[in-house]
């Protein structure tokens, strides 16, 4: 093989010489462009690319000196270790898309499981299958093409070891130089250190993670009620049918960005109208979630606990210990059937002992016989259709204080479903034509402002549904919460987006919410701008003692 390339670059020098400054120039790029890599899409800009990496010049001033056997394997480290870092920070900018924040290297490897479920539910199987063989090929060639350009560029130093010292000590003293002088491109500053830095953040992530494992546990056994006795607990909803509701990504920027809210905020109005017409009257405001743009779990533990549960390690902790959730507090009164409905859970669910939940209804427990709508097993208005034939229409011995997790509002917002005539929704059949005559995953996900409206619609049909069950099937005993888990995706709520997501409480009675005056939320289903934001983790505490719990830690 190399006898012919040999004969070739003979026979045609200028075409061989071409070829290889040109593979030279590819390689140099890839890997400066490695190096200087930013973590988030927003800041893929010009300057961020025409600056002078430190870590280059020290590579190369090695590569000059290092006798042959030495450079290649030096060589060859530096390269792997540049891919790695290149595919971590991809997977930052996925993580930043997606949830808001970066890829931690210790705890988000078991998401994968879930993005190829979620893959395979927006796409069908094939398109899953191809889009993880083609993750794979770019881990694979990201790492090879690192290791030969750095190779290639330690060889070629080598070979020119003249030269290549007194570019080194030009560019050394240029970057020492900008360094000194704080030298500015469009406020990038020339002189990086970005490889050194972003290795040092990923250590100390690495390092903040496993002290926080440590403390939360610490932290997780603390509680202020957990020895209230059973007869301080709740005292002011005694007798309440108790009804927790959680939207799928129901978030701030459904009822004030541009693009959803005019139709969100219509129906927020409507459906407040149908309430008091109904004779039900409802408070709303803000709770800054412990998520963003997925891992809603995090989002529904962090309210039912009453602790921050930001991180899979931290849900691991809480949901494997005794913490008082808000449901195994009405449990605990001993005058509460608690029952869960959460279409959403498809294979078993040892959480549900650590919630409090004594009955659960999961996607093969509630009777549905229609289609999937890409991520979410079944409509809301057939799961709370479910919910009122198989729970709250049977007569009981207790109030029942039920968790429901309505999921038509999970991305990738297509198909989206329609409301049917409650007589006609049986058993989910109907909705095979919705479904099929709906929009394509593939077709919204990947455009924001196709998204945005889509989004919009799923989160009215998801606030519609809930409302028409509760006009319809609520009484005078009947107490709803409700409220996002979490904000949407940034290329829905927008980069930067806050992280808070609407909560209402809907009751009847007046003396409900005459119970919470003081909390400065704002009357009907729509939370003013200015309305009170909490961390989500205060709403446990603040909701026991404000209906007559007594704290007993």
């Amino acid at each position: 093989m190399r006898g012919r390339w040999r004969g070739w670059r003979d026979r045609y020098p200028v075409a061989a010489r071409t070829l290889a400054w040109t593979t030279s120039v590819l390689a140099a790029a890839l890997v400066l462009f490695a190096l200087l890599m930013p973590s988030q899409s927003d800041k893929f800009q010009p300057a961020e690319f025409l600056r002078l990496p430190v870590e280059a010049i020290i590579g190369a001033a090695l590569l000059i000196l290092l006798p042959r056997v030495p450079r290649i394997a030096l060589s060859v480290l530096a390269g792997l270790a540049l891919g790695v870092l290149t595919v971590l920070n991809i997977l930052d900018i996925g993580f930043n898309e997606y949830l808001g924040r970066g890829f931690n290297v210790i705890l988000d490897w078991a998401l994968f499981a879930d993005a190829q479920s979620y893959l395979q539910d927006t796409f069908g199987h094939g398109g899953a299958l191809g889009i993880a063989a083609l993750a794979v090929a770019l881990v694979i060639a990201v790492l090879a093409l690192m290791t030969l350009s750095v190779v290639r560029l330690g060889n070629l130093a080598a070979r020119n070891t003249q030269n290549a010292t007194r570019t080194t000590l030009v560019l050394a003293v240029a970057w020492v130089t900008c360094s000194t002088l704080g030298v500015q491109n469009t406020g990038v500053p020339i002189a990086s250190e970005q490889t050194t830095t972003v290795v040092q953040d990923r250590a100390e992530a690495v390092r903040q993670t496993l002290r926080d494992e440590a403390e939360f546990a610490k932290v997780a056994k603390k509680d202020n009620f957990a020895n209230t006795p059973p007869s301080q607990l709740l005292t002011d909803l005694r007798g309440k049918d108790m009804i927790v509701t959680f939207i799928e990504s129901y978030g701030r920027s459904a009822i004030e960005d541009p693009v959803m809210a005019p139709g969100v905020d219509a129906t927020l109005t409507a459906e407040n109208e149908k309430l008091t017409q109904a004779g039900f009257a409802a408070k709303s405001g803000w709770l800054t979630s412990a998520t963003y743009g997925g891992s809603s779990w995090l989002g529904h533990s962090t309210f039912l606990s009453g602790l921050w549960i930001s991180n899979q390690q931290r849900y691991r902790t809480v949901t494997a210990g005794d913490h008082l959730t808000l449901v195994g507090a009405f449990k605990k009164t001993g005058d509460y059937d608690t029952v869960g409905v959460m279409p959403g859970i498809q294979k078993g669910w040892p959480e549900q002992n650590f919630y409090g939940i004594d009955k659960l209804y999961d996607s093969k427990h509630l009777g549905y016989k229609g289609p999937k709508f890409s991520w979410s097993t079944m409509p809301d208005q057939y799961a709370l259709a479910a919910y009122e034939r198989l729970v709250h229409s049977k007569k009981h011995d207790k109030p029942l204080m039920s968790t429901i997790i309505l999921t038509s509002s999970h991305q990738p917002w297509a198909p989206i479903p329609e409301t049917v005539p409650d007589d006609q929704v049986g058993d989910g059949s109907v909705y095979k034509a919705i479904e099929k005559a709906g929009k394509r995953p593939g077709d919204i996900i990947t455009s924001s402002p196709k998204s945005k409206v889509e989004y919009g619609k799923s989160i009215s049909y998801s606030v519609t549904s809930l409302i028409d069950f509760l006009v319809k099937h609520g009484n005078e005993n009947t107490v709803l919460i409700y409220l996002g888990d979490h904000q949407p995706i940034a290329r829905v709520s927008g980069d930067h987006a806050s992280r808070d997501v609407p909560v209402s409480i809907v009751a009847k009675d007046p003396k409900v919410l005459e119970k919470i005056a003081d909390w400065g939320w704002t009357d009907g289903l729509q939370p003013e701008h200015d309305a009170p934001v909490w961390k989500m983790d205060s709403f446990r505490d603040r909701f026991l003692t404000a209906y007559g719990s007594t704290p007993h830690p």
